[in-house]
């Protein structure tokens, strides 16, 4: 405020100046109090607004800065609605397989192949149940708000906290996060160090039992999809409103469980490899940009949180003997994580790669 009120009072002292002066003084004055004004505006507004650290890349950002607030809070809100629309579904396609799908099974199929589709059928519905309620409710760890004595990598320009490796912050938390991995609206929670376990068991179970469900319903699938055509005959067949109803829900069951197991199973796929790498999400785009910037220099790259495939999927699980394969992996089980998301042990030979490079 004071810097403009110096500037309307440089105005008016040249204003009056200027006026004082001769008609012929005027001419050649004129010019030279136009260029000084210029001069003293730009001063004035470099003063106000200049900041050596500014680069269009923080231009770009301020003036996206609304729509980053937008997209976030929509995400925010949108995840309860993701939620709600998982259970939802997921509880449908439950129930149209108990009141449809299983009691033909039992009437129909040989003994074993019922036995077999009971136990399996419930021990993939009481994991996937399981490990998705507890994706939703384990937070996934947070960077420690007092001081502490931790390896901290930098310090994080939003929370204005350390932040440990393998710590990144999320906009839609806004917190950062141990191990980020990503946020998933379908949880409405981030993906960190405490439920990335959790996370991709659910995604596993959840392939394998849209998987099932679309191999088991194959037959009834065609049944039902050659009723429903009959429906256009002339004359068309008699079907009661049940067994139409029944013919619908077998569209739906099939469609929905072959369509979720394409696009969930790729999702595991993909996340199926991060974790054989030895990384998150995050950290891929990281790696990939480093691994770049490293070969221009005639450099090689080496992820130093990369433990081996094999130990890569036993740190996930938390598999520290040859039963917990079937304990902690198969069965649900709540153990928590190895290690507590701050610090990072890398094995010797990745401590002396690092050095060599």
């Amino acid at each position: 405020m004071h810097s403009w009120r110096c500037y309307f009072s440089r105005l008016m002292r040249l204003s009056v100046r200027w006026f004082r002066l001769c008609p012929h003084q005027r001419q050649g004055k004129h010019f030279r109090s136009i260029r000084q004004l210029w001069s003293y505006r730009k001063v004035l507004l470099n003063s106000l607004y200049f900041n050596i650290l500014t680069n269009w890349d923080t231009v770009l950002d301020s003036i996206f800065e609304p729509i980053y607030w937008l997209v976030d809070n929509l995400t925010r809100w949108f995840g309860v609605v993701f939620v709600c629309l998982v259970i939802s579904l997921t509880s449908s396609v439950v129930l149209i397989v108990y009141l449809y799908v299983l009691p033909l099974i039992v009437h129909t199929y040989p003994t074993h192949w019922v036995l077999w589709h009971l136990c399996y059928g419930h021990w993939n519905v009481v994991n996937v149940v399981f490990h998705y309620y507890r994706a939703v409710t384990t937070s996934p760890g947070n960077s420690p708000q007092e001081k502490a004595d931790f390896p901290t990598v930098t310090i994080c320009k939003k929370c204005i906290v350390p932040k440990p490796a393998r710590t990144h912050h999320c906009s839609i938390c806004n917190t950062c996060v141990l191990k980020m991995d990503h946020h998933c609206p379908w949880l409405n929670n981030c993906v960190g160090h405490f439920n990335h376990r959790y996370f991709f068991s659910f995604c596993l179970y959840m392939t394998m039992g849209c998987i099932y469900c679309s191999i088991s319903a194959k037959d009834m699938f065609l049944d039902a999809y050659n009723a429903i055509e009959s429906y256009y005959q002339t004359p068309p067949p008699y079907f009661t409103s049940e067994e139409k109803f029944f013919h619908k829900s077998l569209l739906y069951l099939w469609v929905l469980t072959s369509s979720v197991a394409v696009a969930l199973g790729g999702l595991t796929i993909w996340h199926a490899v991060l974790i054989t790498r030895g990384e998150t999400s995050v950290e891929r785009h990281i790696n990939r940009k480093e691994r770049k910037r490293r070969k221009q220099i005639g450099k090689a790259f080496r992820n130093p949180y990369h433990q081996g495939a094999i130990n890569n999927w036993k740190i996930l699980f938390g598999v520290e003997k040859s039963s917990h394969w079937i304990t902690r992996v198969l069965l649900p089980s709540s153990h928590p994580p190895h290690g507590d998301g701050i610090t990072w042990d890398c094995p010797p030979h990745k401590h002396q790669a690092m050095d060599t490079i």
